[in-house]
């Protein structure tokens, strides 16, 4: 992220995904963590949180952390392909919130 003391002085960020069924924009509030350049988010009710699924039918987002707001791409990262990021994201969120047990979504900012 381009200014990496302010990023991760934020508690949360505000993430648009589309509704698979109305196709209109739906902001959620949400922690986050950040890895090598990357914001992860935990879904608390994997893949039943509605967001989840709307990023499962329609990968592009749009993010607002503080006063920049950018378009990215997020996706769900798998238990087993992804599982060393996923603990490490999980990890990370226990130390900075105290909590950490949810899915782990990616997101990476389109340059």
């Amino acid at each position: 992220m381009a200014n990496q003391k302010q990023t991760s002085t934020l508690e949360c960020l505000y993430l648009t995904t589309i509704g698979r069924v109305t196709g209109q924009p739906r902001e959620i509030e949400i922690w986050f963590v950040e890895l090598k350049g990357k914001l992860y988010i935990l879904a608390e009710q994997f893949h039943d949180a509605q967001w989840v699924k709307n990023i499962e039918r329609n990968p592009r987002v749009h993010v607002r952390l503080g006063a920049q707001g950018f378009e990215a791409t997020a996706r769900v990262l798998d238990g087993e392909r992804d599982r060393p990021t996923w603990l490490m994201v999980q990890q990370l969120a226990r130390e900075k919130y105290g909590w950490g047990d949810g899915l782990p979504v990616e997101i990476t900012r389109e340059t």
